[in-house]
């Protein structure tokens, strides 16, 4: 049988190592299934495939590896720790209950307000459930 496909191995700017699988420009031209394959069928002649197996080695962001160092410190351990009691339930009820899966507008402004109109959804709910006679 002939092979339908050659590969490359290549790397990406952000060090992770990968095999580029390429088909051939005059079986994807003929192919039936073209339209169904490809994303955009009138500007891609050949379907592509990367497969991503490891990073470089070497390659990674000083700056990620900077954080984990911070994070998995004592001091680090105990903040999150912290964090865990206090802010995260925070962001469960607004992710679970409330719905904010994701946000509805564009621009640093608009999801800013956005957020806070959930911060505020969230503590009104917070007032009801906890004040009693107040709300």
């Amino acid at each position: 049988m002939e092979n339908r496909f050659y590969y490359n191995n290549f790397v990406t700017p952000n060090g992770y190592k990968a095999i580029a699988f390429m088909g051939k420009k005059s079986d994807c031209r003929k192919c039936g299934l073209k339209r169904r394959c490809l994303r955009n069928p009138e500007k891609t002649e050949a379907r592509q495939v990367h497969i991503f197996y490891g990073k470089k080695k070497g390659a990674g962001n000083p700056w990620i590896e900077k954080m984990k160092k911070k994070i998995d410190s004592v001091a680090g351990k105990l903040v999150d720790s912290k964090r865990l009691c206090t802010v995260e339930p925070v962001f469960a009820h607004i992710t679970s209950t409330l719905g904010l899966n994701r946000f509805s507008r564009r621009g640093k402004r608009k999801v800013n307000t956005e957020w806070l109109l959930f911060c505020i959804v969230h503590n009104l709910k917070k007032i009801h459930a906890y004040a009693g006679g107040y709300g």
